[in-house]
Parts: C-alpha cells; structure tokens; sequence
C-alpha cells in the first residue's frame, strides 16, 4: 500500500481496536455514516444507511404481524399526567423517565403533558370507550412510532439513547390463555426477525419479577450476547394480565352476559436493535451488516489508468448493474475520483457485503474479481454466471455470519454452580448459566459480588430443569438462569 494511501486509511479509518468498545462504536457510527450527533444530549440523526436498516425491519415485522391479524394505529405524542397517575405502578416504573410539556409560548398549560415514554395510558384510555362486548375482541393493535426517555445519564447511539423509534403493540383478549399464547408467538417472531434479518441468534427467556416491566404481571424477553462480554436486551413481550384494564376501566360484556376485564398484551422492538448488530458482527476495520439490512449490497469497482479503459469498463460495469437490479440486488457503481486503494478501505469501513473489480484484465477474460466483506474472501466470477452466483454469495454472506455469532454464543455460555465461578465467568466476559432459588435478596447480592452483573432472563427452555441448589444461598433452586453484564 502507498504512503499516501496508508495516511488515507489511517485518517478516515476506524484508528480503535473493537476491544476499545466505547470509542470504536463511537468511531464507527460516525464513519461509516450512521449516526449523526445534536446539540440535544441522547437524541439522534439517524442518517440514509442507518434509517435504511430500520426500514428493512419495519418491513420484515409489519409483514409478519398484519398476516397474522395485527393492525396498525397511530396515537397522539402527548399523554396527559391524569392518564399515567390510572396506573400507579405503571408510573412509578417510569416516572424518572418521563420528559414534561408544561407550558406553550409563555401560557402555562393547567395540566402538564407527558412525552411519551410508552402508549399504554394513551391507548387504553381509548380501548376503554371501543371494547364493549366480547365480540369486540380481540383487539390487535400496533403503532411504529418515536418515545422519549430520560433518566439516565451517559446515553449510547442506538443502544440507550433519549430518543428512539420503535414498534408497540397492544393488544387485548378475552381469556389470558389467548394472551399468553400471543405473549410467546411475538416472543418468537423477534426471534426471528434477529436470525432472518440481522442474523443474530438470541437467547429467550423471562424476565424475573425485579426487572420485569413496570405494570407488567410477566415479560418475555429476547437477549442477545454481544463480543463485549455483555448482554443486550433484543425485544420484549409482556403479558399485563388485567392490571391496566382495571386502572382504565376496559370492559366487555361476556357470552355469559357477565361483565369482565380484558387481558392485555404489549410488545416492542426499536432501533437498539441496529446498535445490537452492529456490535456483534462489525470489525477493525469497520462496519459489517447482513445483505438482507444493507442499503448496498453489491458495490462494482471499476479499475481503469486511461480515458478508454475508464469509457469500456463504465459501460460494462453499467450492463452488469442493469442485470443484477432485474435480480432485485441492491447494486451500485463506484464511479468516485479516487484510487483504488481508497475505495476498498472505504467500502470495507462502510461494510458493503460484496465488491465486483472490474479492470482491464477482467474485461479481457469476461469476468469480474469478487470481494466478500465478511470473510474477505476472493474469487474469479464470469459475467455469464454472475445472474446465478451473486444471490447465492449474498444468502451466503448471512448464513456465514448468522453461524459465526451462534457459535460464539455457544462457546460463551459458562454452566456455573459456585459465586466463586460464577465471578470468574463475569471476568472472563462469559455468559453464566446457574441455578436460582427465585428468592430478591439473593438477586441483589449476585449484582453485588460481581460487580454488576445481574439476572439477564429466566431461561425458558425445557431442558433446562432446575435440579440443584441456588447458587448464592445454597437452598433449593427452582429455575435456571443466565446471569451477565448488559447494557
């Protein structure tokens, strides 16, 4: 490489390891043209590349919940402070999140406004004058829209952030088995919405009754466990039981002509989820995504030293773009005034899954040098066989980096029976699976001998029966575990 080229690479590069966790990200979000900072401390532009990324999961999840009978809604910003005091636990969960409206020009309104941190006093105050028989439910609702939360104070693009967009849905039933069978299925369809999209394997399990969501009877959680050595909350679906629809007085008349409470669900995912791939696929050398979010998939560099070469490339480079679109391939044409050189350390930062070289030589032999993000993998491709190979490369791409995050998953997961252990699994960024006798004094005292880590789920999964003692107090256990840091 150059000297002009390795001053260039340095410059516009990422210059921190990935084990520099805070700068690298903060390096990489701005670099690779994500994330753009404000004046306002927490909130955020999210930038073309970025936003794109939320649209292929807007598409994917709104997809997958219209067919199976969600319908979507659109509820006001403002929430009134009389809604949130309906749900006293609610409030009280949230409450040093909430950001106040209190004045218009210099007229002070006669009740504050609360910035909605979540739609659940707005939209059920609603639910309340809808839902009048059972023949009313179920009632299956879901907004894609911007909250504002603010209590905390060192806030991380796309992981905790003031300001965010998300997906909630809030849905009601007439029996709580419907709404836990509902619970589980969205529990799922994050599930998949990681591994088909961002492929990203999570771990599902249940939130115990301390972290669970305010206001919630059970909330369902999707974790995914990131190369920093900590755990990341993927997506929630909470099970509210009837709290709410007594607070706002949500009643049906049954079949048994009975009146009755609805049982409620809320579910959401946000743009943490972004934040979530980033950290676990990219690298040193910058951004890596699946083809499946990127907004570019394909990236046709053409080589060229003279006017000639330059007009037969661009024009060959051009047939082969026009081919690949009609394949719905995102493909584009690096026509940029720089060198080579340039453009590949760009594109690697920018995390463009696959690059096409085109120069002189490949022109002659009918072919195109194909280079994978991920891998860096390099191959010889005929132009003839490019309709073929390069959907198979990209479905490649995805199904080699869902594998490589679900192995590390697996070699990260640490059986513990001892604090001893247990401390030392933290230390080693490791994810401990222990065994937990349900009691909160013993979930306090996990957070305290390790420094900070704490109960990250409740696992679900049926081979995991609880079989031995807890592993703090000794006692009996009743459920397994996974015990880490998170953000």
């Amino acid at each position: 490489m150059k000297k002009e080229e390795q001053k260039e690479k340095h410059e516009l590069g990422i210059t921190a390891e990935k084990d520099e966790i805070s700068e690298w990200f903060t390096q990489l979000i701005q670099k690779a043209e994500l994330i753009e900072y404000t004046a306002v401390s927490g909130c955020y532009v999210l930038r073309p590349r970025c936003y794109f990324i939320w649209e292929k999961i807007q598409e994917y999840f709104d997809n997958k919940i219209k067919l199976d009978g969600v319908k979507n809604v659109s509820f006001p910003l403002l929430i009134p402070e009389s809604f949130l005091l309906k749900e006293q636990e609610h409030v009280e969960g949230f409450s040093p999140e909430v950001a106040w409206v209190t004045q218009t020009g210099d007229t002070k309104l006669p009740e504050k406004l609360a910035i909605r941190p979540t739609s659940e006093s707005m939209m059920y105050s609603s639910y309340a004058k809808w839902i009048r028989s059972y023949r009313d439910l179920p009632l299956r609702l879901n907004q894609w829209n911007n909250v504002v939360r603010w209590e905390f104070k060192n806030p991380v693009p796309l992981i905790r952030s003031r300001e965010f967009l998300w997906q909630e849905g809030h849905t009601c039933f007439a029996t709580k088995e419907e709404a836990d069978k509902e619970a589980e299925k969205i529990q799922q369809f994050y599930a998949d919405t990681y591994k088909e999209m961002y492929a990203i394997p999570v771990i599902k399990g249940i939130k115990t009754e301390k972290e669970k969501f305010a206001g919630a009877q059970r909330t369902l959680t999707t974790e995914a466990f990131l190369p920093s050595g900590k755990c990341a909350q993927a997506a929630t679906s909470h099970n509210l039981g009837q709290n709410f629809a007594k607070a706002f007085n949500i009643q049906f008349k049954d079949k048994d002509e009975k009146d009755k409470f609805p049982f409620q669900n809320s579910w959401g995912l946000s743009t943490r989820s972004i934040g979530i791939a980033i950290m676990m696929h990219s690298d040193n050398k910058g951004l890596v995504l699946s083809p499946r979010i990127s907004d570019i998939q394909v990236m046709i560099v053409p080589i060229f030293k003279t006017p000639e070469e330059k007009k037969q490339i661009i024009r060959e480079a051009e047939k082969i773009q026009e081919m690949l679109k009609k394949q719905n391939i995102r493909i584009e044409i690096d026509s940029r005034d720089a060198s080579p050189g340039f453009k590949f350390n760009d594109l690697e930062l920018k995390g463009i899954p696959l690059r096409l070289e085109l120069g002189p030589k490949d022109l002659k032999e009918k072919q195109v040098f194909s280079c994978r993000r991920d891998s860096e993998k390099k191959e010889a491709i005929k132009i003839t066989e490019l309709e073929k190979k390069i959907p198979k490369i990209l479905d490649d791409i995805h199904s080699s980096l869902y594998k490589k995050a679900e192995d590390y998953l697996k070699l990260s997961i640490m059986q513990v029976k001892t604090m001893q252990e247990l401390i030392e699994a933290i230390k080693n960024k490791k994810l401990a699976k222990a065994e937990w006798c349900s009691g909160k004094d013993c979930e306090d005292w996990i957070k305290t001998k390790t420094e900070g880590a704490k109960i990250v789920c409740i696992s679900q999964d049926k081979k995991d029966a609880a079989k031995g003692k807890c592993i703090y107090c000794g006692k009996k256990s009743n459920s397994v575990v996974y015990i880490a840091k998170s953000y």
